[in-house]
C-alpha cells in the first residue's frame, strides 16, 4: 500500500479552494449563494477524534507487543490496513471539503461581512477548515502509526570478482 503524501492533499485542498471560490462568485452573482452547514465542521471533527482514537489504540497494542507484555493483544496486519484506508479515504475528502469550504469562506470574507448571516457563514467555513485539517493531520498520524519498520540491516556487498 503507498503512503499518502502531504504535497497530494496540499494539491487537492487548493485546487478545491479555487474551484470553490469561483463558484462562490458564481453563485452570489445569480443570487442564491449555498449556506455552509453548522453540522459540517462538527463532523469532521468527530472524524478526526475517531481516526486520532483508532491510530492511539493500535500504537498501544503495537507496543505491547514489541516489548512482550504478557496478555498482550496483537494487532492483526488486516485490521491495521483497513484502518489505514479508511484515514487515507478520510484525509482525501477531508482535503477537498477543506479546500471547498474554504473557497466559499474566502470569498465571504473578501466581500460580504457586513450582513451578519454571511459573517456566520465564513466563520463555519473556518471552523470546516481547521476541522479538515485535523481529519488530515489525524490520518497522516494513523498511516505512520501503520508504517512496517524499516530493515535496520543493509544488504551485504555483493562480492568482488576474483581475478
Amino acid at each position: 500500500m503507498r503512503e499518502l503524501r502531504i504535497r497530494t492533499l496540499a494539491g487537492i485542498f487548493a485546487l478545491a479552494l479555487v474551484l470553490s471560490w469561483a463558484g462562490a462568485r458564481m453563485w452570489d452573482a445569480l443570487g442564491t449563494l449555498p449556506a455552509v452547514p453548522v453540522a459540517a465542521p462538527i463532523v469532521l471533527a468527530v472524524i478526526a477524534t475517531v481516526l486520532t482514537a483508532t491510530a492511539l489504540s493500535i500504537r498501544a497494542r503495537l507496543r505491547a507487543q514489541r516489548e512482550r507484555r504478557p496478555g498482550a493483544k496483537g494487532v492483526e496486519p488486516m485490521m491495521a490496513a483497513r484502518a489505514v484506508v479508511l484515514g487515507q479515504a478520510s484525509a482525501l475528502v477531508a482535503a477537498l471539503a477543506a479546500g471547498a469550504y474554504g473557497g466559499a469562506g474566502l470569498y465571504l470574507l473578501l466581500g460580504a461581512m457586513d450582513v451578519p448571516a454571511r459573517r456566520d457563514q465564513a466563520v463555519y467555513a473556518g471552523l470546516s477548515v481547521l476541522a479538515g485539517a485535523a481529519v488530515v493531520a489525524a490520518a497522516v498520524f494513523l498511516q505512520r502509526v501503520c508504517r512496517i519498520p524499516e530493515d535496520d540491516e543493509e544488504p551485504p556487498p555483493p562480492a568482488a570478482a576474483a581475478a
